[in-house]
């Protein structure tokens, strides 16, 4: 115990602190600009100088740790002379210009509590340095500039880019960013870490400086990927003018990524659809809420009665909140009458639940990203965070500079493959023959965990036998990669534990998806890194609800808690007081197959763009000419409904309502309005009820409050029940929580499998994709998403992100592009067996010679006229990873 007597207020802490930690739990707030909470401490200010009994001179109280009996004098008269002297210092005896400083930050706040900001007269004041104004979301201003190097120290230490570098010494040090006086040329990624940080208004955000200060803060959570990072949107006279983190966000630690921090201006565009908009003939006309309603649910009924309830489909969105996707599976089942609904978890992730979900009985990640810290080794498997999930990416990078050892498996050399111990760069499609060759390694080495597998594992000896040929020279020659660095990567993996997996699209998105997951899981009980803190399979989600909406039920075969319709067909009969359905539902895949053969009439798409991310757009397009009736919400005319809409219902955003989203690690966390909705726009849980009234189903879905919709999804939903809204008030809680006095769980598998005491390995063999290269298609193309763009860009391409990324790109390997002749930025045409599409060339050194890569965020692009028909032969996820093209000049 220590015990701290800090101008006569005593002190007990179990742990030792600083001093400035323990004087701020303490409720004492002594001066600091140099301090951050993320940061190591550094004590270059020196305004946070205390007195301690029994020392010579002051000490820096955010160094000095806390002792037995410590007397502490913060606030002495000498103290505060040298902290106003020092203060006086920093606005370089007065020549810096006071007027733009930020008055919301520290440095302003500590001069007018020190009398310092009307020592000279403004106009005297002059500007001794250069603004960078090319940026579109940070300004810098370096005359402002008071040398604390949080900039620096936050860029490395959070963020890990090593952007911001002191350049210089002495009285002629300067700050630069990556030695340039432009934060747009360099390296830096846009988190805005240095401008929240920055504790002058030095750096600031364009959007401050543009619309004013934020009159309100509203936590919440990102709109964007399935981390799950939370929010402090800032607004003022109704609209949003800054999104900074939350300091104290278990998730995201006070960090955000561009799209997190500054991708909000989607909500605000004037091509938001703000009026219901019905389609006649061929011409889009506004209409009222009720007449919009009242087509929608006219023509529900006339193909219903007409075909039947199967030929209707309901899609629900990983971007709407669990309670709006627990209602639009329950519309389907009730309205409807009908088992085809699923969302877009189909074209990323069903792999996942369904390969976990199948060994382990849990289709979710089996840890938190807290583990992150406490692992030894990580290895990534065909997942990019630092693009995709970034502030993962950024704690995964962290940890590695830190000593732990990184594998990447990936068939790019992405940003933490070149910081990697070991980079396993195998060619598209041979995910299995990898991982089973792994799992050989580790098996004839001897590093496997004997006491995990006797205690879990009933299939070990036919397991092995069933790897026994996928040696590292075996899968060496399939992959292309150097036998020695699979065994390497093998032992570094089982003998350095505890030992974390990160797989992601670059494993689900292949015609042996589901069969790759199981693969990956094997790696995790063969070493037993199941269980235990550090360790596990952890799926990185792509989009912010897409664990959310599939485990409310948008799902053909399962409903909410994923739980299978013939386990939970009681109970939610009970509840619902309606029949399921008992025919099987088809899933989004197979609702596009059924449009073609003319089965399916009818589809409510939510807060998806079908029509551009679908593979095989041609097939798409056939599917979507042959239904009768289509009816698009979303915020934007997208794509689908451009060419297909019959009906377009306007959505709101997620600044707009409430509700909650469901991350990647299981997390349950409130997402809570911030500004009114725009025009007439509604949250789709009040359309959906709206519509569900219009068929006569009104006392089904007479819902008030997300609260409400909430309340009775967890009580169907047993490993939800103690989640409520009063205890989300706190912060987040990871499921399973099967009560109210539950604390959440953490890691799964602890003490047993959810499946049961024992579970059996995988065995699943290599089978190649029939998606081969030729001499017509010589290039093997892999597509996903890019930092700066998300998905279909729906957002990001109205928030100013077309600055860093104005288009697709295909990437191509040097050695590739001279053989082509093909200059870098120039338009090349990508020519697959299904369709041909126009892009720019960028030349990647990190690009193997007879593969590629490219984006399909621009619907100008329509990338996915060039992706095939092949899908994951379990879950019919398609294999965006493999298609096979030649590159011509466009």
């Amino acid at each position: 115990m220590f015990r701290i007597n800090i101008d006569g207020k005593e002190g007990q802490f179990e742990n030792q602190l600083t001093v400035l930690q323990a004087a701020k739990s303490m409720g004492i707030q002594i001066p600091t600009l140099c301090h951050d909470d993320r940061l190591e401490e550094y004590g270059g200010c020196r305004l946070c100088i205390v007195r301690i009994n029994g020392r010579r001179r002051p000490e820096t109280s955010c160094t000095a740790m806390i002792q037995d009996g410590m007397q502490v004098d913060a606030f002495p008269d000498d103290i505060e002379k040298e902290r106003k002297t020092l203060l006086r210092l920093m606005t370089r005896n007065g020549e810096m210009n006071l007027s733009g400083l930020d008055t919301r930050k520290e440095f302003y706040r500590h001069l007018a509590h020190y009398g310092l900001l009307n020592e000279k007269s403004q106009e005297t004041l002059k500007t001794t340095s250069v603004q960078w104004a090319d940026h579109p979301f940070i300004r810098v201003d370096m005359d402002k500039c008071i040398d604390c190097y949080r900039c620096v120290r936050i860029c490395e230490e959070v963020q890990g880019q090593f952007v911001w570098q002191k350049w210089n010494r002495g009285d002629k040090v300067t700050l630069l960013a990556d030695g340039k006086e432009s934060l747009k040329e360099s390296s830096c990624v846009s988190c805005g870490a240095c401008a929240d940080t920055c504790p002058t208004g030095a750096i600031e955000d364009v959007s401050v400086i543009d619309k004013g200060y934020p009159e309100n803060y509203t936590r919440s959570v990102c709109p964007y990927c399935g981390t799950g990072c939370e929010i402090n949107i800032g607004t003022r006279d109704g609209k949003i003018v800054e999104i900074l983190p939350v300091r104290d966000s278990p998730v995201s630690k006070g960090h955000l990524c561009v799209k997190g921090r500054y991708s909000f201006g989607f909500a605000s565009s004037t091509d938001r659809i703000t009026d219901p908009m019905i389609r006649v003939n061929g011409s889009w006309k506004k209409a009222t809420w009720d007449d919009a309603i009242k087509v929608v649910a006219e023509n529900f009924k006339k193909i219903q009665s007409k075909y039947g309830p199967d030929s209707i489909g309901v899609l629900g969105s990983s971007r709407a909140t669990n309670e709006e996707n627990y209602l639009a599976q329950k519309f389907a089942r009730v309205v409807i009458g009908t088992n085809n609904v699923d969302s877009c978890a189909r074209v990323c992730h069903a792999p996942t639940a369904a390969g976990m979900g199948h060994i382990l009985g849990t289709g979710s990640a089996t840890n938190s990203f807290d583990d992150i810290e406490k692992a030894n080794t990580m290895m990534l498997i065909g997942v990019n965070p630092t693009e995709n999930h970034p502030i993962v990416g950024a704690r995964i990078k962290e940890r590695a500079l830190k000593g732990a050892n990184l594998i990447v498996i990936d068939p790019r050399r992405t940003e933490l493959a070149s910081l990697a111990k070991i980079h396993l760069q195998l060619r598209p499609g041979t995910n299995i023959a990898l991982l089973n060759a792994l799992a050989n390694v580790i098996i004839n080495e001897g590093l496997v965990d004997r006491d995990f597998i006797s205690d879990r594992i009933d299939n070990f000896e036919s397991f092995s036998e069933s790897v026994r040929e996928w040696t590292a020279e075996r899968a060496a020659e399939i992959c292309g990669v150097d036998a020695n660095k699979i065994r390497e990567a093998a032992k570094i993996y089982a003998s350095h534990k505890p030992s974390m997996l990160f797989h992601g699209l670059g494993v689900t998105e292949h015609s042996q998806g589901t069969d790759g997951v199981m693969a990956v899981v094997n790696l995790a009980l063969l070493t037993g890194n199941i269980g235990i803190e550090g360790s596990g399979v952890n799926p990185l989600r792509g989009q912010n609800n897409v664990q959310g909406s599939a485990h409310m039920g948008c799902e053909p075969s399962k409903l909410t808690g994923y739980v299978t319709i013939e386990s939970g067909r009681q109970r939610f009969e009970s509840t619902w007081k309606r029949k399921i359905p008992e025919k099987k539902g088809l899933d989004e895949m197979q609702m596009i197959d059924s449009a073609v053969s003319g089965d399916l009439k009818a589809l409510w798409i939510q807060g998806w763009d079908v029509y551009l991310t679908n593979p095989d757009m041609k097939h798409t397009e056939k599917a979507f000419n042959s239904m009768e009736f289509i009816v698009i919400q979303d915020f934007f005319m997208n794509e689908t409904a451009k060419k297909f809409g019959s009906v377009f219902l306007p959505a709101v955003t997620s600044y707009e309502k409430d509700g909650t989203f469901m991350n990647s690690e299981r997390r349950v966390q409130r997402v809570r309005k911030a500004i009114d909705p725009l025009g007439n726009s509604k949250p789709d849980w009040e359309i959906i009820n709206l519509v569900a009234k219009s068929m006569g189903f009104g006392k089904d879905f007479a819902f008030s409050t997300p609260e409400d919709i909430w309340n009775e999804s967890r009580e169907l939903w047993e490993g939800g029940r103690g989640i409520t809204y009063r205890r989300l008030e706190k912060g987040g809680i990871q499921w399973p929580c099967p009560s109210e006095d539950h604390p959440g769980t953490k890691i799964l598998h602890t003490n047993k499998l959810t499946i049961g005491k024992k579970t059996s390995l995988a065995e699943t063999q290599y089978r190649p994709t029939v998606e081969v290269t030729d001499e017509d298609y010589p290039i093997l193309l892999s597509t996903g998403r890019s930092l700066f763009q998300f998905n279909a860009a729906t957002m990001t391409d109205r928030s100013g992100n077309r600055a860093f990324r104005d288009t697709d790109y295909l990437y191509l390997s040097r050695s590739d592009a001279i053989r082509l002749k093909l200059e870098p930025g120039e338009r090349v045409r990508l020519v697959s067996r299904y369709g041909e599409a126009v892009t720019r060339l960028s030349v990647d050194y990190d690009i193997k010679d007879g593969t590629a890569f490219a984006t399909f965020n621009d619907p100008d692009v329509s990338l996915n006229q060039i992706t095939g028909p092949f899908r994951d032969s379990k879950q019919n996820t398609p294999e965006y990873k493999v298609t096979a093209i030649r590159v011509i000049k466009a």
